[in-house]
């Protein structure tokens, strides 16, 4: 049987667990390359414990030349051009070569399509935001912290309501709650609507119960740093003391260039299976758009991007070995919603269940908030 290799392009979750799959199903004459642009992994998850102080950077970072012990040929550089037809991609001035391709290489961040955005604020989604919002919360001692959904799509679709939660509790643990007012504005109709309006009414009660402001419709245009305001599209106007903003999401330019995304501005796939109109190029996670019946695209989330991953690896790993199973990704999935007091929330269910999606949420409790800490425990044991 001759060797082949396998690109992944991206070390975030899907990245991670493709590369982690395919080694451990693959003959070590098979080649494994992860591409990533970044020596480090950060567990994105943890971000909202950081803002509040209850973790540490450097506990949820590892590094992904750790991943070369267990075979795994990892390339710190830019993935500058990928040409899906031949399978190739150039990446740190050289270019590599592969027989399959997985793309997971997310949404990349884009702050700088809200004039002022990144002046004025910080974004929830770096580690580097996250820091400072962590460092600057203890400063709002009588103000407005606002928490900013600037555009849509956003992967981790419950993190900014989970951020303005711990926030909240935050305050309280500080004694500056009477004090301090907390609201979150988004462009979206309700927290999370993709998951039903049964789900997302119980989201937003969870948040109003807390006395956080809640302004949906909002699209913001425009941010003025020195006046310390939002401006949206409908004229409306509001202040803030602290920031804590989702940046605008867009494809990669180096996805978008090599012609793999559709009209949505994201990678069409196979529900299922996860192929790119490009036999052997796959694409998983925040980097794809995956229409629902509903009318609305499948969550930018990683738990999903886990799923797939997993799928497309054991796909791949058959094709190339002939040995075990193809698998499709069957559109599961769950989150935990942090909601402060050390209790978190819990959904689960069916993105691809016809009508509509079958989403359960269970109440909050320290039990479901003790699994995300045993989430995370587990995650960066197990990949690293």
């Amino acid at each position: 049987m001759p060797s082949s290799s396998v690109l992944v392009l991206g070390g975030g979750v899907g990245g991670l667990v493709t590369a982690n799959r395919l080694r451990r199903r693959l003959d070590r004459d098979h080649r494994v390359v992860l591409i990533d642009r970044e020596a480090k992994h950060v567990f994105s998850p943890s971000l909202l414990w950081l803002i509040v102080g209850r973790r540490k950077p450097e506990a949820i970072v590892r590094d992904l030349a750790r991943l070369e012990r267990k075979g795994i040929e990892v390339v710190t550089a830019e993935v500058e051009s990928l040409d899906p037809e031949a399978k190739t991609v150039r990446a740190g001035g050289k270019e590599i070569g592969g027989d399959h391709v997985v793309v997971s290489l997310g949404a990349a961040l884009a702050p700088e399509n809200v004039p002022g955005l990144a002046e004025a604020g910080h974004n929830l989604y770096t580690l580097e935001g996250a820091t400072r919002i962590r460092d600057l919360r203890t400063t709002v001692t009588d103000g407005r912290i606002v928490v900013l959904i600037a555009g849509m799509p956003f992967k981790c679709p419950a993190a900014p309501y989970e951020a303005a939660m711990l926030l909240e509790d935050d305050a309280k643990k500080r004694k500056v709650r009477d004090r301090v007012e907390i609201a979150i504005y988004t462009p979206e109709a309700g927290p999370m609507g993709v998951a039903g309006p049964e789900f997302s009414a119980g989201v937003r009660a969870m948040i109003e119960q807390r006395g956080i402001d809640y302004f949906p419709r909002h699209q913001v245009t425009e941010v003025d740093p020195a006046g310390k305001k939002l401006i949206f599209a409908e004229g409306a106007e509001a202040p803030f003391d602290l920031l804590v903003y989702v940046p605008p999401h867009v494809a990669p330019a180096v996805v978008k260039e090599s012609g793999l995304t559709g009209d949505s501005g994201w990678v069409p796939v196979d529900r299922h299976t996860m192929e790119t109109s490009h036999s052997d190029v796959y694409a998983i996670g925040d980097v794809t758009s995956v229409p629902l019946s509903m009318g609305l695209p499948l969550p930018k989330a990683g738990v999903f991007a886990h799923h797939q991953a997993e799928a497309v690896a054991k796909t791949i790993a058959h094709k190339i070995t002939g040995r075990g199973e193809t698998d499709v990704f069957d559109g599961s999935g769950s989150c935990f919603v942090e909601v402060g007091g050390g209790k978190a929330g819990f959904g689960s269910g069916n993105f691809y269940a016809e009508p509509n999606p079958t989403i359960r949420m269970h109440q909050p409790s320290w039990r479901w908030h003790a699994g995300k800490v045993i989430l995370e425990k587990s995650w960066l044991w197990r990949w690293f």
